[in-house]
């Protein structure tokens, strides 16, 4: 096993990481400054003292999971930020979130690649789906996506996502569903994807009160998904955010339930990049396995 590659978006216009430093990290998004909580970054801050006093938002948090925002300036209403051929509404919510992972834009691209080898009408399941950035790039290339999440809200906000992106309305179908339940569902059904996209969280709660725990839940859905990818399938992405699992335990998991079919995998640690400086940001690790 080689050393874990490093993969990051070098071509971003509207999004920049300034600096990161003393567990925060200062951004940039469509010109508007914000500081938010990074357990990851450990090191000492590279920047001046004033370019973080002159961030135009603040996000502190109260507890483990939630927090507020000091806001010194409102952003623009609304706020959009693009990249390459898509936009995404931003806003600022209680979980330290703004509507968007900026570190996804390499997989976004990935997976815009892959839907465009596929067939025309090619069908793409995104699980976990949140605000749909994965989505609109599938979407983008001619895929027909059923997202799923657990989360009105984020459903909401990936089909306005999708609207201001003019996606029609039967490239996309929109499922409020615990993502385990609806595929075994969907196996016992008999139906198949030729793309299935996943990025779930480390701890959650379904539509009826399910608990997802990644370590222990994560195998059985890999295993469950294996039903229901297609005869002639294309890909499989894995996001996982969580430091509790390694890349290559990552990369061990999927090779012992997918190797059988064939193709190939690669694996990574997604990264943003500080401006000006050659400093890396962990942001999570990712695999991809393409027949």
């Amino acid at each position: 096993m080689d050393t874990i590659p490093i993969a990051y978006a070098d071509d971003w216009k509207e999004y920049a990481l300034l600096d990161s430093g003393d567990g925060e990290k200062l951004e940039m998004f469509a010109g508007y400054t914000m500081i938010r909580p990074d357990p990851r970054a450990i090191w000492k801050r590279k920047q001046p003292k004033k370019l973080w006093d002159n961030a135009d938002a603040h996000f502190v948090r109260t507890d483990s999971e939630h927090g507020e925002w000091n806001i010194k300036r409102q952003p623009t209403t609304p706020w959009i930020v693009q990249y390459e051929d898509m936009k995404f509404m931003l806003h600022p919510t209680d979980f330290k979130h703004v509507g968007i992972f900026p570190e996804q834009a390499v997989n976004w691209k990935w997976i815009k690649n892959q839907c465009q080898m596929l067939h025309a009408q090619c069908q793409i399941l995104n699980l976990f789906g949140y605000t749909g950035a994965a989505t609109v790039a599938a979407c983008k290339a001619g895929a027909h996506v059923t997202h799923v999440d657990s989360s009105k809200p984020s459903i909401s906000w990936a089909h306005e996502n999708c609207d201001m992106n003019h996606i029609p309305l039967d490239q996309t179908r929109w499922i409020v569903e615990d993502a385990m339940k609806f595929v075994i569902r969907e196996a016992k059904r008999g139906n198949t994807y030729d793309g299935i996209i996943l990025d779930p969280p480390r701890f959650g709660r379904g539509t009826k009160g399910e608990v997802w725990k990644l370590i222990d839940n994560l195998p059985t859905l890999l295993v469950a998904i294996k039903q229901i990818i297609s005869p002639s399938p294309r890909f499989l992405l894995l996001n996982a955010y969580t430091a509790d699992l390694s890349t290559l335990a990552l990369y061990n998991l999927m090779q012992s339930i997918f190797s059988p079919l064939g193709g190939t995998m690669t694996y990574g640690e997604l990264t943003t990049k500080e401006t000006n400086t050659d400093r890396f940001l962990p942001q999570g690790s990712f695999v991809r396995w393409q027949k």
